[in-house]
């Protein structure tokens, strides 16, 4: 019996010692993170604090127990730091999002303050770096305006959409859709969700900055209608893409492909 308890308690320190080295570990990565540190030293000195009494219970006089509790709550106030930097990380992110949006839409105001009304049509359109084509006025936006992989628009995305803003605003009767490409890597079906969720979101980002949803359409073809062969990096990086078409004075767009 003594043999049998004598044992399980040497496996109870050994797991213990396994949760204390593990904690350590854990501790050292997120305290790594400078970002972390400036977001939330508060959680970071209690995952320290706790760590430390974990070593101490293990070096002098406290049980396996000890040990275990306060290394899990070392590691526990060490994920709520990267929650807490992560969250205020998203707050900063919307503030500055907000803000720039704002200031778009101010620019915006201004623009149409100045009288660009009297700018001719050509030159409105040569601003889009459009191309007439058989479906009409048709302007394309790279991925790189997108973060590699997902539909969510980068900062560089925001001088270009201003422009297509601009327009619209310029010339009140037209209207557009926004049609999403991607090559054909990966699975079909994703892609096609992709480039569904990336045409939405330019349009969502032109709504917010004032045109109404009811002169944007939205399309998503993934895969389908490729403009390069995708048996290379750069035919694919063209093939992913976002096309916006427009409408002509009358309001009529052609009919999707």
């Amino acid at each position: 019996m003594f043999l049998t308890l004598a044992a399980m308690q040497g496996c109870s320190s050994q797991q213990s010692q396994q949760q204390l080295e593990q904690a350590g570990l854990a501790f050292e990565a997120v305290s790594a993170d400078l970002q972390v540190a400036r977001d939330a030293p508060k959680d970071l000195v209690r995952a320290s604090e706790s760590l430390e009494r974990a070593r101490r219970f293990a070096s002098y006089w406290g049980s396996a127990e000890d040990v275990a509790h306060y290394a899990y709550l070392s590691q526990r106030y060490g994920e709520i730091a990267l929650q807490h930097s992560e969250q205020i990380q998203n707050q900063r992110r919307s503030t500055q999002l907000a803000m720039e949006h704002e200031r778009l839409r101010q620019a915006i105001q201004e623009a149409k303050l100045l009288d660009t009304h009297g700018q001719r049509l050509e030159d409105q359109i040569a601003s889009l770096a459009a191309t007439e084509t058989d479906r009409g006025l048709v302007m394309t936006l790279s991925d790189v305006l997108f973060k590699a992989g997902s539909a969510e628009l980068g900062q560089s995305a925001n001088r270009t959409l201003f422009k297509v803003v601009h327009f619209l605003q310029l010339n009140p009767t037209r209207r557009i859709r926004i049609e999403g490409y991607t090559d054909n890597r990966g699975d079909a079906a994703k892609n096609l969700r992709l480039s569904e969720e990336r045409a939405q979101a330019v349009a969502d980002f032109i709504q917010s900055l004032g045109v109404s949803p009811a002169r944007i359409e939205v399309e998503g073809y993934g895969e389908q209608f490729r403009i390069a062969e995708n048996a290379s990096a750069r035919g694919r990086a063209q093939n992913r893409r976002v096309e916006i078409v427009f409408s002509g004075e009358d309001g009529k767009l052609e009919s999707t492909r």
